[in-house]
This record gives C-alpha cells, sequence and structure tokens, in this order.
C-alpha cells in the first residue's frame, strides 16, 4: 500500500509560522532607484518650498516664525514690490521676457537650420564644424562673456538690449540637439522624394523637415528660454542702465541693498517666487508637443 509523503515547508530562522516572508533581495535592492530619485527630488523642491512660504511672510515673520510655517504677508509683499521704485520690478521681469523670448525664438530658428544641414547634407568640412560646436558645448559660457564684451564694445552696442541678445542668438547645444533630432526624425528617403518632385531645398526644410522636427525644437526652445531667463554673467557685464537689467540682474541688486536695508530681503524673495512662475507655465504650456509623433509633420503636410 503506498502513501504519498507530505512535503512540508520549514519557516526560515527567526520567523513566525504562518506570516508572510519579507520582500525578497531583488525587489528591495529595486527600491534603491526610487529613494535615490525621491532624496534627489526633495533636495530640488526643498529650497523652491522655502521661497514660496518665506514670499508669504512680512520682514518680522521672516526672522521670528519657524522656517516652514506661512506667514501672513504675501498679498502687501507683492503690494510693495510692485511699488518699489515705480514697478521697476515688472520691468526687469519684461526685460527677461524680451530677453528670454526673443532670443530663445532665434536661438532655435538658427539651431533649426544649422542642425538640419548638418544632419542632412554631406559636405567637405561638415564633422570639423560639428566638433567646433561640440567644443563650444564643452566651453563655460563665463569664459566667452568678457571677449563677447570686447567685440561689442568694438561696435558700441554695449549697454544695450542688442548686447544682450546678439550672443545668444548662437547655442553650440541647441544645435547639437537639432542635428541629433533631425538625423532621427528627418528620414533621407522623404528629403529624395520632395527633391524627385521638383521641390526646392528650401521647399523642402519648411513643408517637409520643419514640421519632423517641431518637438525636438520645442525642447531646444525650452532650453534656451531657460537658460537666457537665468542668466547673470552675460547681462552683468553689458548692461550698465537698471532700467535694461533682466529679472536676475535686477533681484541681485536688491539683495545687494538688502545688506543694507533687510526690509528688502522680502521683496527679494517675493520676487524670486514671482521670476519662477512663468517658466512653469511655459513649462505645461508646451510639454504637450512632446508627445507628438516624430512623422506627424509628414502626415499633416
Amino acid at each position: 500500500m503506498s502513501s504519498l509523503a507530505v512535503r512540508k515547508t520549514v519557516p526560515a530562522a527567526g520567523t513566525t509560522p504562518g506570516t508572510a516572508q519579507g520582500p525578497p533581495l531583488r525587489r528591495r535592492i529595486a527600491l534603491i532607484p526610487t529613494l535615490t530619485l525621491v532624496v534627489g527630488a526633495l533636495y530640488c523642491l526643498l529650497p523652491v518650498a522655502w521661497v514660496a512660504i518665506a514670499a508669504t511672510k512680512s520682514g518680522t515673520e521672516l526672522f521670528s516664525t519657524f522656517t516652514f510655517l506661512p506667514g501672513t504677508g504675501f498679498a502687501d509683499n507683492v503690494a510693495e514690490l510692485s511699488a518699489y521704485r515705480d514697478g521697476v520690478y515688472w520691468t526687469w521681469m519684461g526685460n527677461s521676457a524680451l530677453y528670454a523670448g526673443l532670443g530663445a525664438l532665434l536661438s532655435t530658428a538658427v539651431s533649426a537650420i544649422s542642425g538640419y544641414a548638418l544632419a542632412i547634407y554631406r559636405f567637405r568640412g561638415r564633422e570639423t564644424v560639428f566638433g567646433v560646436l561640440m567644443a563650444g558645448v564643452l566651453m563655460p559660457p563665463v569664459i566667452l562673456a568678457v571677449p563677447q564684451y570686447l567685440l561689442l564694445a568694438e561696435a558700441d552696442l554695449t549697454d544695450s538690449y542688442a548686447s544682450v541678445l546678439l550672443p545668444l542668438i548662437l547655442s553650440p547645444y541647441g544645435i547639437y540637439l537639432a542635428r541629433i533630432y533631425a538625423a532621427a526624425a528627418v528620414p533621407s528617403d522623404v528629403v529624395e522624394a520632395g527633391r524627385m518632385d521638383g521641390a526646392g531645398e528650401l521647399r523642402i526644410f519648411t513643408r517637409i523637415a520643419l514640421p519632423m522636427m517641431v518637438p525636438g525644437l520645442v525642447t531646444v526652445f525650452l532650453f534656451q528660454f531657460v537658460a537666457v531667463w537665468n542668466n547673470f554673467m552675460l547681462p552683468y557685464i553689458m548692461l550698465s542702465d537698471d532700467e535694461k537689467f533682466p529679472i536676475t540682474l535686477g533681484l541681485y541688486t536688491l539683495l545687494e541693498q538688502g545688506a543694507n536695508t533687510p526690509a528688502l530681503y522680502t521683496l527679494v524673495i517675493t520676487g524670486a517666487l514671482l521670476a519662477v512662475l512663468p517658466l512653469i507655465a511655459l513649462f505645461l504650456v508646451i510639454q504637450r508637443f512632446w508627445s507628438l509623433d516624430l512623422l506627424s509633420g509628414a502626415v499633416k503636410s
């Protein structure tokens, strides 16, 4: 007579029978990247949270209350900031919008044309030109600020809007991104088909290639807009008239005056918070373009 042997699972040492075992080691290790991202997010967001909370505090609350305890003076801070020197803060915001908006738009246009040419056309010296651009990507902007100032001083363009806009039009990093995206998004067969249909090179670029490159160019525009909006060194060297200052340089002057007038600290913090809002709004508005299909432009055209 045969009998079936029933194998019983022996609980691990140190555990109670009938209880679920802990997660496997592999699952625990998989949590490490998530925890790293959480720590990184907290590291980046804590200063923003501090600025958002500090902007709600009056001058007395700023130095006398708990750091992350909201205050009651946000509306008064905004009113005082708007009234400071007849609203010079909003002049700085408008200057930043001009520098960043127009500069990013022109830079994106130059990057689109240059990146498309480097990706599609084959000509002698193409890789050399691309290597020089890559060297420009690795070059810190602060190194170029003084030579740019000397060149624009020779042209008598310093202390003008053009002195800030002109150096920003050529972006090596933008051209690099545009070339990589054009090479991936614009098939050579489509370009050849346009040529066989009798379309000129300009028409092929504007009607076929450019719509395909829109998602990548939106990224270039966003990166350049943020870079110009946050730019400090170039305006600091080029400009002396504070009516032409961008918001970064304007807040810096306020911070310097705050060393002698502590009441201005609340204006600096409130101004810094308001200066971040356009970047957040821009990101929320244009992020939908990143979900477009690479060939959606070709279908629409």
